[in-house]
């Protein structure tokens, strides 16, 4: 059985997204990997810190705020290959609060390909539950993809 050559095309496009990802200096302050396993979808895995914590002892509500709209970003990213996205607005919703161990953020484009697109992401927390939700609106900016170092690193290793 042979792979989906679009698939397999889009391929570099998303491990360079992944690449991008991990460059960004914010991600140092969290201990985090972002996989892209299909075009319009992402999934994080992040490791929940206490020092993310509020003063009653959970995730703050910027850590809900990132991990949602990067999860929602990345989906939607897969499928522009010449421009960064840039978020627009993003309407999130908390449902459970996060105490520790590891939360999984899934990204799933819902709309758009042109100049606007639509994306949701949602939380899971290490019990399988939802924890918090999110949607986002995300624009084609002027940023050209290959002219950023952490996207454009990931080509130059596969060369």
């Amino acid at each position: 059985m042979s792979a989906d050559p679009a698939q397999s095309a889009a391929l570099p496009h998303w491990r360079a997204l992944e690449s991008l990802y991990a460059s960004a200096p914010i991600n140092s302050l969290f201990t985090s990997q972002l996989e892209i396993p299909a075009e319009g979808q992402s999934r994080i895995t992040y490791a929940v810190r206490p020092d993310s914590f509020h003063a009653a002892g959970a995730v703050h509500g910027t850590l809900y705020f990132k991990m949602l709209d990067d999860a929602a970003f990345y989906a939607a990213n897969t499928l522009i290959t010449d421009r960064f996205l840039l978020t627009t607005a993003f309407n999130l919703h908390f449902s459970r609060p996060i105490r520790g161990g590891t939360v999984i953020a899934e990204g799933r484009w819902v709309s758009g390909r042109r100049r606007v697109l639509v994306a949701e992401a949602r939380l899971i927390d290490e019990t399988g539950e939802e924890v918090g939700r999110g949607t986002g609106t995300f624009m084609r900016s002027h940023i050209a993809l290959s002219g950023l170092e952490g996207y454009a690193r990931a080509f130059r290793a596969g060369d």
